[in-house]
């Protein structure tokens, strides 16, 4: 039962075949035999799935069916408040903290009959990772335990690649639901800014954080986003628009669609390896034979986005968290540190100057949505070591998902194929603002027509895990004594107490902030506005 899709256990459900208690009984048992190897889950709500699952089972029972989420299990990535249940953003600062309230994205599950297994592993509070000095171990990417997720959903799409949940709810910021969908096999949507509700869910970045399913297929990816999507008032990115029905628009006819190759991404730019580039022209040669048009085009450089997220985004999470820094920098994991503290280096006008520069690279995009229905470029794989990861990566490496962040609208990544070794790679489809519908049909329709959806990972309970590698050290810092006295006189200006060893993740980061705001600086009009402009919405003339 743990291998169904969500649309596959829906009709059996609906027609009284499958019993939801069953259901959800087969995922706790599966939990139970196999999380302790792969750590997706920081906490389940067993007692408490069973009783949600017989009250669905009675009212289905009842006839009072509520759609194809009412009975199927799923999971949560722990930023999202649950009601009465421990929400930890997997820290330590927040390990005792119970939302009074649910998520509106919960809310509108909860309300859809899903069935809540429990919440999921995550890099703290959605940013840095993995990280091996926090209370709870990094999640390990099913397919190889001693290989990474990706993050920052990375109990999410470990949960959902094993058959420890039948979806999950994941957030993206700067690809953290298409990163842990491409490393671990799986479907992942980041949604267009604004369709789908943030409200309680632990903020990232206001302006680049979006909330979005991941699930083993598109076509069940389609239906929790149907189910989460829409306006919600209470959330001052909301976009009140209608939302399409996304299930109807699924099809395997792709006559007419034009989608636009970002070849220089992957072949020039940030080249992958050869098998990754073989999966992704098979994956070309396929959507030509659904009828696609397919040809060449480029976008600004992956670094470019990277300076304009990084700089503005990096702000927004560290004024999220200031006052917990300014008390005890030891409360966070290094990891975390590394990425975060190094926002006290940005200057006010280096904000200023990444959000006019992507005021433009909007204005850039809008052509190529004239001439495509979507985007198509590599996805992030395959899954590196857990003990290659350093936490300078974050500085020095440029993303294949990074610019759909910035421009907003929808990017899926799915799986197009393995290694030899058994590793998921994976493409990306990305979409106009509010075109999610054409990325899905896109997605739905190579998915269709290949066959990878039938490989699953083969875990075996009770096996060990191998160990988790140590605590990387801080990279030594390129700077000289005086740029090593002006970081840290900002940092006493900021208020920061920090060891030796804290300073040493600053100074390590510093080179990169250094670079990357210069590379904004330019000789900008004084006209050229920012994309976050105050506007008054909701007034009447002399109301």
């Amino acid at each position: 039962m743990h291998f169904l899709t969500i649309a596959e256990a829906a009709r059996a459900i609906a027609s009284r075949a499958l019993s939801p208690v069953e259901l959800t009984r087969a995922f706790l048992a599966r939990i139970e035999a196999l999380d302790p190897q792969l750590n997706a889950y920081l906490l389940v709500t067993a007692d408490a799935a069973l009783a949600a699952a017989r009250v669905a089972e009675a009212e289905i029972m009842a006839g009072r069916y509520r759609g194809p989420l009412h009975g199927i299990p799923y999971a949560l990535k722990d930023i999202f408040c649950t009601a009465g249940i421990r929400t930890t953003g997997h820290s330590r600062t927040r390990m005792d903290y119970v939302p009074a309230e649910d998520a509106e994205t919960v809310r509108r599950l909860h309300a859809a009959g899903a069935i809540l297994l429990g919440k999921l592993a995550t890099h703290e509070f959605a940013h840095g990772g993995p990280s091996f000095d926090l209370p709870w171990p990094p999640a390990r990417n099913p397919w190889d335990l001693a290989r990474f997720t990706g993050g920052s959903s990375s109990g999410s799409g470990a949960a959902v690649a094993a058959g420890l949940a039948m979806a999950a709810l994941g957030s993206d910021t700067g690809g953290s639901i298409r990163n842990p969908a491409a490393l671990c096999g799986i479907v992942g949507l980041k949604p267009t800014y604004g369709l789908v509700s943030r409200r309680g869910v632990w903020t990232n970045s206001f302006s680049y954080d979006h909330v979005g399913p991941m699930t083993w297929t598109v076509e069940d990816c389609a239906i929790l986003l149907q189910a989460i999507a829409g306006y919600d008032s209470t959330d001052p990115a909301s976009a009140a628009r209608a939302v399409p029905d996304y299930g109807a628009t699924l099809t395997s006819d792709l006559k007419g669609v034009r989608i636009g190759v970002l070849r220089q991404q992957f072949e020039s730019e940030a080249p992958v390896g050869a098998p990754l580039r073989s999966a992704l022209n098979a994956a070309f040669d396929v959507l030509r034979g659904l009828g696609a048009t397919l040809e060449e085009t480029t976008l600004r450089p992956l670094q470019d986005y990277a300076d304009v997220k990084i700089t503005h985004a990096e702000t927004e999470l560290y004024a999220v968290h200031e006052a917990a820094f300014r008390a005890d920098p030891g409360l966070f994991g290094e990891d975390f540190l590394a990425r975060s503290l190094a926002a006290i280096l940005i200057r006010g006008e280096d904000v200023v100057n990444a959000e006019r520069a992507r005021r433009v690279m909007l204005a850039e995009a809008a052509p190529l949505w004239d001439r495509f229905d979507a985007l198509v470029t590599a996805g992030p794989g395959p899954a590196p070591l857990l003990s290659a990861h350093r936490p300078l990566h974050f500085w020095q490496k440029s993303s294949f998902t990074t610019p759909f962040n910035v421009l907003g609208g929808p990017a899926l990544a799915q799986c197009i194929g393995f290694t030899e070794a058994g590793l998921p790679l994976s493409m990306q489809v990305a979409g106009r603002p509010f075109a999610d519908a054409a990325v899905l049909r896109i997605a739905h329709a190579y998915e269709r027509a290949s066959d990878w959806r039938s490989r699953r990972p083969a875990l075996v309970p009770g096996a060990a895990a191998p160990p988790l590698p140590p605590v990387p050290d801080p990279e030594p810092a390129t700077l000289s004594a005086a740029e090593r006295a002006a970081v840290a006189l900002v940092a006493e200006r900021a208020g920061l107490r920090l060891n030796e060893r804290q300073f040493d993740l600053l100074a390590g980061a510093a080179p990169y902030v250094w670079a990357m705001t210069a590379r904004l600086r330019q000789p900008w009009r004084f006209d050229e506005e920012p994309l976050g402009v105050f506007r008054f919405t909701g007034y009447r003339a002399g109301g």
